[in-house]
């Protein structure tokens, strides 16, 4: 146990006679953390992206709803009679009639 652990730290199993099976192995684990580091970068990117997208929904919703308040205060009525007093037009004190048409068959 004691001479494998003196192997490991001397760095004497990478250049003895049999090495070959351990640079295969020693590569093959280098490219598996390669792969491994491309892949939580890249899921970090997908993390990030999604975030801003959030963010630039929320704005939109909150830019929408601001829109659609102001909006409805424009239609009111209070509101539609001060700006045609603003230009000399007053509503109607007369109420509006029904107009039927009869049919000429």
């Amino acid at each position: 146990m004691k001479t494998k652990i003196y192997k490991i730290l001397k760095g004497t199993f990478l250049v003895s006679d049999d090495s070959f099976k351990n640079w295969r192995f020693i590569i093959y684990v280098s490219l598996l953390a390669v792969v491994m580091i491309a892949s939580s970068h890249s899921a970090d990117k997908k993390v990030y992206e999604i975030a801003r997208l959030k963010n630039e929904v929320s704005e939109m919703r909150s830019a929408f709803i601001d829109g659609r308040s102001k909006l409805m205060k424009m239609k009111m009525e209070s509101v539609i009679v001060n700006n045609m007093k603003e230009k000399g037009i007053a509503p109607s004190v007369i109420p509006p009639k029904k107009i039927k048409i009869k049919s000429q068959n």
